[in-house]
């Protein structure tokens, strides 16, 4: 599966209705089998998946033992809010209500590359995330990504 790139600023009408900018759709031409929209888990926004990377994680996650407490929990919220998404014929998308009150989703959004899922934002949340100031990320940078042989 190829990287999804970009950021990319648009906006959410009063119906909950998404026109994904033209430069992310030819991205996502080549994934003609859908995607599904979902809470994330650690953030308040929005994940856009590929079925095709969705249906590796359902694989995964069907391999749980459901009667593990834990496991069943897991499940619960990970699958909690999950959409399949259909596009209209002028290429919108809608984001349910309770999608939209999860992620605080006001009139402008943004749709942020995360390898081969997008992340969907508030436009303000999205700028505040991004700006933190009590968050270090070269130490993070160091340890994510000193281990990695990039000669492979």
């Amino acid at each position: 599966m190829r990287a999804l790139i970009g950021t990319y600023e648009c906006k959410i009408d009063a119906k909950g209705r998404i026109l994904l900018p033209a430069s992310l759709k030819k991205q996502l031409t080549a994934m003609e089998e859908g995607f599904v929209l979902k809470r994330s888990v650690f953030e308040p926004c929005l994940e856009f998946w590929p079925m095709a990377k969705w249906n590796k994680m359902m694989e995964k996650l069907n391999k749980l033992n459901p009667f593990d407490k834990k496991n069943d929990q897991f499940v619960r919220r990970f699958m909690a809010g999950v959409k399949y998404i259909e596009f209209d014929e002028s290429g919108r998308f809608l984001i349910s209500k309770d999608l939209i009150e999860f992620a605080n989703l006001s009139k402008e959004v943004v749709f942020s590359s995360k390898i081969d899922i997008l992340e969907i934002w508030d436009k303000a949340s999205y700028e505040d995330n991004i700006a933190k100031d009590d968050f270090d990320f070269q130490t993070l940078a160091q340890e994510v990504m000193s281990n990695i042989n990039f000669d492979e």
